[in-house]
């Protein structure tokens, strides 16, 4: 069985190699669309009973590991020295530091990558991340799939 949670964030970043509008500083309303496999639970009288994974339990998770840290920061490419810079020179300010430039299909990488971590067989019934997809817009987005990264 398949479950997919979905949650949004806004974020800041740019492109800084692009040729056209994603080299300047910009944000997104990112939804994050997080996809699992699992049994359904059948255990007579436990609160997931006919259930993968509780769906606030899905979100909690995700929320602590990823959402939380990026929801409204700066997400930047550590070779950005310039940016990186003037972020740095700003007290307080929420950057995200990334190995690579933050395009929808790295970030999508990277929250699989951060969120398969997290969901682990919790409940005895091979609960396993399948799929993340990453909108950085309502008509683009990317998706991180299990063995296809």
């Amino acid at each position: 069985m398949l479950i997919t949670r979905k949650l949004e964030f806004d974020a800041g970043h740019r492109i800084s190699t692009h040729n056209s509008q994603c080299r300047h500083l910009h944000g997104h309303r990112y939804m994050i669309e997080i996809t699992l496999s699992g049994n359904i639970i059948s255990d007579e009288g436990v609160a997931e009973q006919g259930m993968v994974m509780d769906f606030s339990e899905v979100k909690r998770i995700a929320k602590s590991v990823l959402v939380d840290q990026w929801d409204h920061a700066f997400l930047v490419y550590s070779g950005d020295t310039v940016v990186l810079q003037f972020l740095q020179s700003l007290e307080g300010h929420k950057t995200v530091v990334l190995d690579v430039q933050p395009t929808a299909e790295n970030l999508a990488v990277i929250a699989f990558d951060i969120l398969d971590e997290a969901y682990q067989d919790s409940y005895g019934n091979h609960l396993r991340l399948e799929q993340v997809r990453l909108f950085e817009t309502p008509n683009c987005w990317a998706d991180a799939l299990r063995g296809a990264h």
